[in-house]
């Protein structure tokens, strides 16, 4: 075990007892650095202080200078001159050096640089995996099919022509139920084929049963989704076709799609006491800016993926009863038409589609 080392006031105090022996106060003088020096040594290591994480390290970021043979330099920074690229070289303590333009890579230097960024690694995580292109194309034509037409709302795979409806300030999806069909009201499109003598003036060409419609819309400007026969899709058409039953009138085949090659107009019917009247119009006028009464010509946008057509009203509709008519022909129209009101009093449909907020996958904890 090691003697404890004598301090420095003993020494002296030795020195001074032996009346300034001139070996002692040699040996005080020659021992006093080491004494002074030791408190300074023991700030600087002790073994209980927390490491400086305040420190930042200040070693130069490092990059590839990427060649086109595949090869690439390691390098602190570059620069393009004219048709040379000089280089700090990382292996050579930052030598500036340099390299023909021509056997640079610089588009997969960008990239490579890129890509090691500072946070690129965190962002890289946060987007979605990327598909291959035919999982990327196939999920684009099933996106097509609902389409969203509002923020989180979107058109439903069953019904074949919607109305956009605001009700409460929420925007909302209404099911047309198509009269004058024994189909499925809402999900097939059935054609009763009826004919109009273009020359003729307006006349009676069908009824509505009752004076109301069910349907009624609260807003002066919907706008109406009419699904497409686009002839490619088993699931889109039902898998198959409907033959009417048009009551004397020329019928044909229909599935439960729209014909895209069809117009639609908005009729304002006459009310009766316990039905609605349609009544005929001149189809040659339609496009030529001229007015018909009751009329309203609608602007038709086929959506992306070609699977709904939106119809918007040229102008807004007023308080009443109205029938959508497609349009056939030059001198055609579907009887079988998609009857609505607009009462911004009445009640909220029973059948309105809501938005569906998307849910944010969520991690929880599993309990013990």
């Amino acid at each position: 075990m090691t003697a404890p080392r004598p301090s420095l006031p003993a020494l002296i105090g030795a020195a001074v007892c032996a009346r300034f022996s001139p070996a002692l106060v040699l040996a005080v003088l020659l021992l006093a650095p080491s004494f002074l020096a030791a408190p300074a040594a023991l700030s600087q290591r002790r073994p209980m202080d927390v490491p400086d994480t305040t420190r930042v390290d200040t070693a130069p970021a490092r990059t590839r200078l990427i060649l086109r043979d595949g090869s690439y330099q390691l390098v602190l920074s570059y620069r393009v001159v004219g048709r040379i690229v000089r280089y700090r070289s990382a292996e050579r303590n930052g030598v500036e050096e340099e390299l023909p333009l021509e056997l640079v890579d610089l588009p997969a230097t960008e990239a490579w640089k890129q890509a090691h960024a500072p946070g690129a690694a965190e962002k890289r995580a946060q987007q979605p995996p990327v598909l291959s292109p035919e999982l990327a194309r196939q999920e684009a034509a099933r996106a097509a099919l609902t389409p969203e037409v509002a923020p989180d709302l979107h058109l439903p795979e069953e019904d074949s022509v919607l109305a956009m409806d605001t009700f409460r300030g929420t925007p909302e999806l209404v099911p047309l139920p198509q009269s004058g069909s024994d189909l499925n009201k809402e999900t097939a499109h059935a054609v009763a084929k009826g004919a109009i003598n273009p020359s003729s003036s307006p006349h009676r060409i069908a009824d509505i049963p009752r004076d109301r419609a069910d349907i009624q819309l609260h807003v002066p400007d919907p706008v109406f989704f009419v699904r497409l026969n686009t002839g490619d899709d088993p699931e889109l058409t039902g898998g198959g076709s409907f033959t009417v039953d048009t009551h004397g009138n020329s019928g044909r085949s229909t599935p439960s799609g729209g014909d895209p090659g069809s117009l639609y107009v908005i009729q304002r019917v006459d009310v009766r006491v316990d039905s609605r009247v349609i009544e005929s119009f001149r189809i040659g006028q339609l496009g030529s800016g001229r007015p018909q009464r009751d009329l309203i010509e609608t602007r038709a946008d086929p959506l992306p993926g070609g699977h709904w057509l939106k119809l918007t009203p040229v102008q807004p509709l007023d308080f009443g009863e109205y029938a959508l008519i497609e349009v056939l022909g030059a001198n055609a129209v579907n009887l079988a038409v998609w009857d609505f009101g607009i009462h911004s009093d009445a009640p909220e449909n029973v059948e309105a589609i809501h938005p569906e907020p998307k849910r944010v996958p969520s991690l929880e904890r599993r309990r013990p």
